[in-house]
């Protein structure tokens, strides 16, 4: 039963899918700039024949309905387009570049979850506390610094000042890995390279750090909140009367209870870490989707921003159903 409600959720993303991809299509072409014209500037068409022949290659000289449709078609079999200036199939780039970003988004992630779960617990059970007047003064803080102020920052103190870690890239240039999944980290473990296990955790401690900081804050908030909600509950007190521990009290019956609404906050994040992390990357030279989408903006590279785009459209709908399906396992009165 649980599998042909999932069934129906991927199916009711269809048209949202196809909604993004014409809104995008459009909106891409009616920016400032003739891709032609840009790659003319890069050493390419220098007669008016060529143009013409650029054109025709890329449809660019049709009804802007059939290049939508197109673009439509060709999607629907798996092919996103071919990239007006790298040269390459839009699939082939997108998967080159991904697991930069995936890796970026998980490390931001788990070191958003490692500060903010602890603080969200212990500001609730300490309501009013120095501590908890303390944490949520961080988390207003974390939550105001723009990302791209916090990088270069972090940057300055611990790359240029203290020469701890790296300002950018993803490895050391001189350390060698056999790339296998294309997650640095996790080739590095599955080929027991310490250096570049060492290395690549170095590179990744700043940018996590600074794209995970707003996420940190933004969750810890929410899950104090619902832990002061359900700590002042019937059943939480109940529970004390019968004698069980403050622990068993906090862990089993109020953190359980307070994670519905915070799973919905942190699967939102996992779209926004995915997808909004662009100006993050190009701070660190991170050489994932994100910059790759800046430079394809700036060179009216139309494939490769509508297949960006479309990725990350499908990130938001899995990050939603993925959090749709774990509301079922922590309260089981929710239906999908």
């Amino acid at each position: 039963m649980r599998a042909i409600k999932i069934l129906e959720r991927i199916l009711y993303a269809i048209p949202i899918i196809l909604g993004v991809a014409v809104v995008v299509f459009v909106f891409v072409r009616l920016t400032p700039g003739d891709p032609v014209d840009i790659m003319m500037g890069q050493g390419g068409a220098i007669s008016s024949g060529e143009i013409e022949q650029l054109r025709a290659e890329f449809h660019l000289d049709e009804p802007i309905t059939n290049q939508l449709w197109y673009f439509l078609r060709d999607a629907a079999r798996g092919d996103l387009g071919y990239s007006y200036i790298l040269k390459q199939p839009v699939t082939v780039i997108i998967a080159d570049r991904l697991p930069a970003t995936i890796e970026l988004a998980a490390g931001a992630l788990f070191l958003a979850l490692l500060i903010a779960f602890p603080i969200g617990i212990i500001s609730a059970v300490r309501q009013n506390s120095i501590l908890d007047r303390l944490s949520m003064s961080f988390a207003f803080l974390g939550i105001s610094m723009p990302g791209f102020w916090l990088g270069i920052v972090l940057i300055l103190i611990f790359a240029v000042a203290l020469r701890w870690l790296p300002v950018q890239g993803r490895l050391d240039p001189q350390i060698t890995l056999q790339q296998i999944t294309g997650f640095y980290v996790v080739d590095s473990i599955i080929t027991a390279n310490g250096p570049a296990l060492w290395s690549s955790i170095r590179h990744l401690l700043l940018p996590s750090i600074t794209l995970g900081a707003a996420v940190a804050a933004i969750v810890a908030r929410v899950l104090r909140s619902s832990m002061l909600e359900v700590l002042r509950s019937d059943y939480v007190q109940l529970a004390r009367a019968k004698g069980a521990s403050e622990s068993l009290v906090v862990v089993k019956h109020a953190l359980r209870n307070a994670l519905i609404p915070t799973v919905t906050v942190v699967g939102l994040q996992v779209g926004v870490l995915l997808g909004g992390n662009m100006i993050i990357e190009t701070v660190f030279g991170w050489p994932g989707l994100g910059r790759l989408v800046v430079d394809a903006i700036f060179n009216r590279d139309f494939p490769l921003i509508q297949g960006a785009v479309m990725v990350y459209a499908l990130t938001y709908i899995l990050a939603n159903l993925v959090v749709d399906v774990l509301y079922t396992y922590l309260n089981p009165r929710i239906a999908l």
